[in-house]
């Protein structure tokens, strides 16, 4: 009888312990939107490529074919709008392009006008894929969005929006201002201390 009061004693006082860890980090989070953008882009990432493992696709390779599809039914796509569109570096579009080519859901075509240009052509099998794709972006943004109403989903794409906005604006200032001096020298230089 002893070991069973040890154990649930034990047993209760860990689950007490995460509950207080996880109320410390939350509250430690509390004004810190960066942070909770982090988490929650994680969460998102993680339970939509395990709804899409099965189909061969991660989430970002789904978002990029649905982008592709959308924008091809208005004209060409190239890799540039996907790298501005995604926010992504060129090496990466690039890579993730190659893959989504490798396994038959993109092909480049050259362009008449430039032979230096190839527009992005999704394949059969990424329209067909993009339907199931679809499915799931939607299971999840219905889980995202449970109990939360209309005018808080709204208040918060207007948030997210304008926080991008605040980020695009001080990269621009940024290659404005040039490269004398940027935020990363100034964390990696350290403070200043003052002479004595």
């Amino acid at each position: 009888m002893e070991i069973d009061q040890l154990t649930n004693t034990k047993w209760c006082v860990s689950i007490l312990f995460a509950t207080e860890q996880k109320e410390v980090w939350q509250n430690g989070m509390k004004r810190d939107c960066g942070a909770w953008i982090n988490v929650l882009s994680h969460k998102v990432k993680k339970r939509l490529n395990a709804r899409l493992a099965d189909l061969g696709v991660n989430g970002m390779q789904s978002r990029v074919l649905h982008y592709i599809l959308e924008r091809t039914q208005e004209g060409s796509v190239f890799q540039k709008d996907l790298e501005e569109a995604f926010g992504l570096s060129r090496s990466t579009t690039t890579g993730m392009l190659q893959g989504l080519e490798r396994d038959g859901l993109l092909r480049r075509e050259s362009v008449p006008y430039d032979a230096r240009l190839k527009r992005l052509v999704p394949t059969q099998r990424a329209r067909e894929l993009d339907g199931q794709v679809q499915a799931c972006a939607r299971e999840i943004e219905g889980l995202l969005c449970r109990g939360i109403s209309l005018g808080q989903v709204q208040l918060f794409l207007e948030t997210a929006a304008k926080m991008m906005e605040n980020l695009d604006e001080a990269a621009q200032e940024l290659r404005r201002d040039g490269p004398e001096q940027t935020d990363t020298q100034d964390l990696q230089r350290g403070p200043e201390r003052e002479e004595s």
